[in-house]
């Protein structure tokens, strides 16, 4: 297996140095992204979603559990008895103790699925999960926030009984929320999947493969 190339001490520091200069770059670009989230507009989104929840049925608005801002990951749906890696892989990187921390901050995270709940609860127990799970099977949630059959992080805002829709991703934009994924991209051989731009030699295998 292939290894980083070997220099002296000077060497390794001069290469460091040029790389910490684009990654406060990197840094300062996702700070002024991140101001620029904060000032985006909101739109009303509907209340009248009934969501399927081991407490019974809830709103969006119940969602919220009294704070002011929600978080939504959607898990796909892709049949009875068939789970996404994906949504798998990144609910795995949820740390449970994050949900509390985010709770102090006036946040609610609830993942919502249009897999039946009785499928979801499953699912829930054979991976040891802890973090709350509600099924939108049976509306038009998914759809209506633009997710359809695939995943989507969202974040609604809440005035008094009206809902906000302030913020959406998908794709890469979810990713970047993974801790695994953070602590690879440090790491020499990376994610070790075949679509980053890795030296020659480097370990590489499909994504999900």
């Amino acid at each position: 297996m292939e290894k980083p190339k070997m220099v002296a001490a000077e060497e390794w520091q001069q290469a460091r140095d040029e790389l910490l200069k684009a990654e406060k770059e990197a840094t300062r670009t996702l700070d002024a992204l991140a101001a620029q989230r904060r000032r985006l507009p909101m739109v009303k989104f509907d209340n009248g979603y009934t969501f399927d929840t081991p407490a019974g049925s809830k709103t969006l608005l119940d969602l919220f559990e009294g704070r002011d801002q929600l978080v939504i990951y959607q898990f796909m749906d892709i049949g009875r008895d068939a789970y996404c890696p994906g949504c798998t892989g990144f609910t795995n990187n949820v740390p449970p103790a994050a949900l509390a921390m985010l709770a102090d901050r006036g946040i609610t995270w609830v993942t919502v699925s249009n897999m039946p709940l009785a499928q979801i609860e499953a699912y829930k127990t054979k991976m040891g999960w802890t973090l709350p799970f509600v099924s939108s099977h049976g509306t038009p949630f998914a759809e209506d926030c633009g997710a359809g059959g695939g995943f989507m992080l969202s974040v609604f805002l809440r005035d008094g009984e009206d809902v906000y829709r302030t913020y959406n991703t998908t794709s890469r934009g979810v990713d970047r929320l993974v801790f695994v994924h953070s602590i690879l991209d440090l790491t020499p051989y990376g994610r070790q999947e075949d679509w980053e731009d890795s030296p020659p030699g480097w370990p590489q295998h499909p994504t999900y493969g």
